[in-house]
């Protein structure tokens, strides 16, 4: 006569938490993608990074190596036109000298007229004499006109050359200036080259502390993943200890009584109390006693099942009929009224229940319907039940959920 269909309502706790641990475990992974991937295309911009600097530093070389080839041939044209300087200083000391020379055969043969013309009056010069003398003077004009000439044509090779020292010192000169730009634009390419390698190396020390920072992270997960894993196999654990309690139940209770999903058996308040009234019936206490008894023989002789049972719970619950605050009050009062004779029972003082009853009423929270209406014999009823210790289990997963926000 107790025995009640289950309620629609109910719901598994602990299979809901595990589906929360499954939920965070992909969003911690695809956390974890989304960094690797990062670290990924770094490394990649890195890597082309580093090609261009090693071109850059390739084509410095190339025009650092014709730079040396240019200031090489520099230097032999200028090696050239030096021995070329010192053959014009000897061809202008030989010119000098021949001037020397001609200027001696110009005072000589003035010196040779003026004694002509002195002694012109006072000697009588035969014609063969005569003939001689103007023979040896036709023969010293012609060497006058011979080197004269000759001093014409080192005159002009000296203007030849002075005007090819000039377009030398000219050409050297823009050289030296070419030369000078290179070094410039050389200095500005190292000096470049030199804070894209400062650059280079502060990114690679970024890329390091981020590369760092990765694998801190990845082992932080690694562990998170750990402790996440001993939670689920602890929720695994407890639940299977509720649901071999469920079990357990249903075997010794199951052909008088109805056990619910969550564990709870529904005893009718019809059969346990008048109408109105909180008085538990005289009539229905010794069906209370053997089925409780058995409920919880069920629970606390079970050595792997006892030590997890926190409270044992009587609740108190009323149709819609009438205001709240009485129902309410109906529902407390009836739920303490049965706990306090559960108490008095030789069962209770045999595993020491004292402390694990509690009684609440519900009202008409809790309220039964059945195809849309409320079936109110069905909502009129008192439900026990067992609570396992599950509350520090229950901090532990705040704890983690609290300390993954922050990750």
């Amino acid at each position: 006569m107790f025995k009640k269909s289950e309620h629609n309502d109910s719901s598994n706790f602990w299979i809901s938490y595990a589906d929360l641990m499954a939920g965070l475990l992909f969003v911690f992974i695809l956390l974890i993608g989304a960094i690797v991937s990062k670290s990924i295309n770094l490394r990649e911009v890195l890597h082309l990074k580093e090609k261009k600097l090693e071109q850059t530093t390739k084509n410095l070389k190339v025009k650092e190596d014709k730079l040396i080839k240019t200031t090489q041939t520099l230097i032999k044209k200028e090696q050239g036109i030096k021995h070329l300087n010192t053959k014009v200083e000897k061809q202008v000391a030989k010119i000098k000298l021949q001037q020397d020379e001609i200027y001696k055969l110009k005072s000589l043969l003035s010196k040779r007229v003026k004694e002509l013309n002195n002694t012109k009056a006072s000697l009588v010069i035969t014609k063969d004499e005569l003939e001689l003398k103007s023979n040896e003077i036709e023969k010293l004009n012609q060497l006058l006109l011979a080197k004269n000439s000759k001093l014409d044509a080192l005159n002009g090779k000296i203007i030849i050359l002075q005007n090819l020292i000039k377009d030398s010192n000219t050409t050297l000169q823009d050289k030296d200036k070419k030369i000078q730009d290179y070094k410039n634009k050389i200095l500005v390419l190292s000096n470049n080259l030199t804070k894209k390698e400062d650059e280079l190396r502060l990114k690679g020390k970024k890329a390091m502390q981020l590369l760092e920072a990765l694998d801190k992270k990845q082992s932080n997960y690694e562990n998170l993943l750990k402790e996440l894993q001993s939670k689920r196999e602890k929720i695994k654990y407890l639940t299977g200890i509720k649901l071999k309690a469920i079990d357990e139940l249903k075997k010794t209770l199951g052909n008088k009584i109805a056990i619910s999903k969550d564990g709870s058996m529904k005893l009718s308040s019809n059969i346990l109390f008048d109408k109105g009234s909180s008085q538990l019936k005289d009539s229905s206490k010794e069906q209370l006693k053997e089925i409780f008894s058995q409920y919880i023989n069920a629970l606390m002789s079970n050595q792997a099942i006892a030590p997890y049972i926190q409270t044992i719970a009587i609740e108190g619950h009323t149709d819609s009929d009438g205001g709240f605050v009485y129902n309410l009050k109906l529902s407390q009062d009836r739920a303490l009224s049965v706990m306090q004779y559960l108490l008095t029972l030789p069962i209770a003082k045999k595993y020491n229940l004292k402390d694990k009853l509690v009684a609440s009423g519900r009202a008409y929270l809790d309220k039964i319907v059945v195809n849309g209406k409320e079936d109110k014999t069905k909502s009129r009823r008192i439900e026990i039940k067992f609570r396992l210790k599950n509350q520090n289990q229950l901090y532990e997963i705040e704890k983690i959920l609290d300390e993954n926000s922050t990750f």
